[in-house]
């Protein structure tokens, strides 16, 4: 059994993480990366995304697959230290459900932080997955 910082794990993004382009400059590469969504949460997005629990709600994104290490480096990252790992369960298209690592901040935005930039480049992201765009933000 693995238990090195290279060890792989599933993490969940929803955010511009899901763009392979930015995490390779990052100096990240993923593996085994699928659609699959969250109950119970709903996207939020400030100055970047988070997610906020909802009853009712769906958050769409990425699982996949990576070293401890690369997690350290993606929320060392400068403006990302405020947010803390969290375990969630995942779902395929199938419904099929699994364990995944999500990042989120435990204080939600001010309802008039908004960042337009951010929300075109995340749409952009949804399309290449074919993951249901967010009405708003």
């Amino acid at each position: 059994m693995d238990n090195s910082s290279s060890r792989r794990v599933d993490v969940f993004f929803y955010g511009l993480y899901m763009d392979d382009s930015i995490l390779k400059n990052l100096g990240v590469v993923v593996s085994h990366k699928k659609p699959v969504y969250v109950e119970g949460y709903r996207l939020r997005i400030g100055k970047n995304a988070t997610l906020l629990r909802e009853e009712n709600s769906r958050a769409y994104g990425v699982v996949c697959s990576l070293s401890h290490s690369d997690i350290h480096r993606l929320y060392a990252a400068r403006g990302l230290a405020n947010y803390v790992p969290e375990a969630i369960t995942v779902r395929t298209s199938e419904g099929r459900g699994f364990a995944a690592i999500c990042y989120v901040l435990l204080t939600p935005p001010h309802e008039d932080e908004i960042n337009s930039d951010y929300y075109q480049t995340l749409v952009s992201c949804m399309k290449v997955y074919g993951l249901p765009i967010p009405a708003s933000v």
